[in-house]
């Protein structure tokens, strides 16, 4: 029994290898196709809702996460581990964080023996998994609560995410461009080139061509970490043979200790579209 149990969201987009391999709890993100509700990597995998989501895109709405599931990871975490460290999605992006700190407060009552600490992320995606899984690594080491929680701020402050979109269309449910010009891109063909970092999404511009957005998609990352060894992993909406191919353009072209492919949750990838792929990372110091 370690001391340290780690939850996160299943936005974090952790492969279910990794997730088994370090016994994260995951609080599934919820979607609805029409009139029924799933819950993410429980009711459905990933490419089986972005097959849904193409048979039907505007059918396809995405829905909170219950504290009473935030509170039911946290009480299989608390079997094993008297310590808890939740990581949630950035709050500016979702209300996830609010319903762990929701579900934290349950929690004081109903499991007095755990200590619960929730950290805003501050991003999302694999970037997100990648600080779950850094305090996994070292609650595995048998550090304390309060050690946990410094490695996973320390990540979080170095991890960055770049993601290539196949089209704009759907940004516009983001509530980040009006569903006019979304739609006005869309028919021009422009692939946005958006950024994931402070909690918030940025838009880095963008291309006509997807190679050229996939060359862009790179030089940020190396402009970011230079030759250092750097943890990073691959990510697709629906596009697993071009996410293949971009894993083997990372291997030659970074040095990497750690690389892994892996699917957008089809949460994000509500306002993103199929097709989408991008790269999650962080250096090593």
């Amino acid at each position: 029994m370690q001391k340290v149990a780690i939850v996160t969201d299943s936005v974090a987009c952790l492969p279910r290898e990794l997730v088994e391999q370090h016994g994260i709890k995951i609080v599934p993100a919820n979607f609805y196709f029409g009139d029924t509700i799933y819950r993410d990597w429980v009711d459905i995998t990933p490419s089986e809702a972005y097959e849904l989501f193409l048979k039907d895109p505007t059918a396809f709405k995405t829905s909170g996460v219950n504290p009473a599931d935030c509170l039911e990871a946290y009480r299989q975490a608390s079997n094993h581990s008297s310590g808890i460290l939740c990581v949630t999605i950035s709050s500016k992006l979702s209300v996830v964080y609010d319903a762990a700190l929701e579900a934290e407060e349950l929690a004081r009552a109903e499991l007095p023996q755990a200590s619960i600490e929730v950290v805003d992320s501050r991003t999302a995606t694999a970037a997100e998994g990648f600080i779950a899984l850094a305090a996994a690594r070292v609650a595995e080491a048998g550090k304390s609560l309060a050690e946990v929680v410094k490695v996973a701020k320390e990540v979080r402050d170095k991890v960055f995410v770049v993601a290539l979109l196949d089209t704009i269309r759907y940004v516009y449910r983001s509530g980040r461009i009006p569903e006019i010009a979304a739609k006005a891109g869309s028919m021009l063909n422009i692939k946005p080139v958006l950024t994931i970092s402070a909690g918030a999404v940025r838009f880095r511009g963008a291309v006509r061509n997807r190679e050229h957005g996939i060359k862009r998609v790179l030089k940020i990352a190396k402009d970011k970490v230079g030759e250092k060894p750097v943890h990073m992993a691959v990510m697709h909406a629906y596009a697993p043979d071009d996410a293949e191919q971009l894993k083997e353009r990372v291997s030659a072209e970074f040095n990497c200790a750690e690389l892994w492919i892996t699917e957008f949750s089809p949460v994000m990838g509500y306002a993103c579209g199929t097709g989408t792929l991008g790269i999650a990372f962080y250096p090593e110091d």
